[in-house]
């Protein structure tokens, strides 16, 4: 089954508007207001769109967030079933303090084929279109490193990891600089760091670390179009969420999930800018107009582009 196409202008339009929405908070320094006013955004136009549509990953369980929690049902209930993972504002501090790299992020398949992800850690790697068993979780750092420096024909020292800088990712940062590998250090960001695998003219040829389980299912999304490789293991150090992934059906707590186990079927995704990045371009005024930058991605179309849009105010 495929997703139809009428549908990818209409995420366009839940992504941006939700992007304009958190834009004008930028540089207020208050994240929890950017985030709210995306959410509130977010939901209002999901809810005009003709389907099914219920969050397997959203803002948090009920009692903690009143709107886009997981297990919200959404749209007109007349339609397609729908699956959507929502992250309204990645890098709230990015917005709140008017730094690069704010998005506002939604994925959607059908019913049953998006990842029902743990509020947990997860370990990722991430890389561009690879053999098969080439690069794997349970290898050394040292020989994923080299497996990918001779499928790439490209020395170790030319290759440039991803990676959030942590004080839970000093080994891996240590032992980076060892093998000579460069190294691109973020400070938040998990969907958007992820993404830049996606395309040599980011020149980044790795993305790994520990980041937030549900963000790991949004990068998964991103990846799936372009063939890219995502592997994902969720991290239960604690009884209530090893509770929690029984309860979710998650028996092998050491199983580790690749792309496709991830986003099953077809697939869109989208992220809008709301403060500049290097993949997009933040919500910008002019006038009566704003303009905006979304990379979409719809799997069964191929369709994998950057769509700018310049839109009333006055909508």
């Amino acid at each position: 089954m495929t997703i139809n196409k009428k549908f990818i202008d209409q995420f366009v339009g839940v992504t941006t508007k939700a992007a304009l929405a958190s834009s004008y908070l930028v540089g207020k320094k208050d994240k929890m207001a950017a985030d709210k006013a995306a959410v509130d955004s977010m939901r209002s136009e999901l809810n005009k769109i003709q389907m099914n549509g219920q969050v397997v990953i959203g803002e948090g369980v009920l009692d903690e967030a009143p709107l886009l929690y997981t297990g919200e049902l959404l749209g007109t209930k007349n339609g397609p079933n729908f699956d959507i993972a929502v992250d309204p504002v990645e890098g709230t501090n990015f917005v709140a303090n008017n730094l690069p790299g704010g998005i506002t992020v939604l994925a959607i398949a059908e019913k049953g084929n998006l990842f029902n992800a743990p509020e947990t850690y997860m370990s990722k790697i991430a890389t561009g279109k690879i053999d098969d068993g080439l690069i794997d979780l349970d290898f050394s750092l040292e020989k994923n490193i080299k497996n990918l420096s001779e499928f790439n024909n490209k020395s170790i020292s030319s290759l440039t990891v991803c990676i959030m800088d942590r004080p839970r990712h000093k080994k891996i940062i240590d032992d980076l600089k060892k093998l000579k590998v460069n190294i691109k250090l973020i400070t938040d960001g998990d969907v958007l760091g992820a993404i830049y695998v996606s395309d040599p003219k980011y020149e980044i040829d790795m993305f790994l670390g520990i980041g937030g389980g549900p963000e790991g299912v949004l990068a998964a999304a991103a990846l799936d179009a372009y063939d890219c490789h995502f592997q994902g293991r969720f991290i239960f150090d604690n009884e209530k969420d090893i509770k929690e992934a029984n309860l979710m059906g998650i028996t092998d707590l050491n199983k580790k999930y690749d792309l496709n186990e991830i986003v099953k079927g077809d697939s869109i995704f989208c992220a809008t800018g709301i403060t500049t990045s290097e993949v997009l371009n933040g919500i910008m005024f002019d006038k009566d107009k704003y303009i905006s930058e979304t990379l979409v991605t719809h799997k069964s179309s191929n369709y994998k582009k950057i769509v700018k849009k310049i839109s009333s105010l006055n909508e």
